[in-house]
């Protein structure tokens, strides 16, 4: 099963966030979590964050175990670019791209197997008596 989380418009570039996903690639989501906690680069908090909402995505939403996931995709795309400018002699500008950047983070891995919980008969019960009580309520009045 696979399960993806997204960050768009991170506004550091690209390039140095595929510095950090090029080392965290390889080993599980969990421990590259731990590992990028000491990672000294700007990039490694929002990295940090889109894997931990991959990881509970996982298992909020699909019931995965968090040991058997694995990374099947890390990307950091390019977003948009913010263009301003900076003016310089002669009436001339310089162009200024402030670049930012998608992450995307795939995840995959086995379904936990559940212990399935036997309904209680008595609640059953219960409501099937009410139903019954409340035709019978109905039966009897004049339209």
């Amino acid at each position: 099963m696979e399960v993806t989380a997204v960050a768009k418009n991170i506004r550091i570039s690209p390039e140095k966030i595929r510095l950090v996903v090029d080392q965290i690639k390889k080993l599980s989501p969990k421990e590259a979590v731990e590992i990028l906690d000491h990672v000294s680069k700007r990039s490694s908090l929002p990295l940090k964050k889109v894997i931990a909402s991959a990881i509970a995505n996982a298992k909020n939403n699909f019931g995965l175990d968090e040991n058997s996931l694995v990374f099947k995709e890390l990307t950091a795309n390019k977003g948009i670019v913010f263009k301003r400018y900076q003016p310089v002699s002669r009436g001339r500008v310089h162009p200024i791209l402030k670049r930012t950047s998608y992450i995307k983070v795939v995840l995959e891995g086995e379904q936990k197997k559940e212990v399935l919980k036997e309904p209680n008969l008595s609640k059953d019960e219960d409501i099937k008596d009410k139903e019954k009580n409340n035709e019978r309520s109905y039966r009897g009045t004049k339209s």
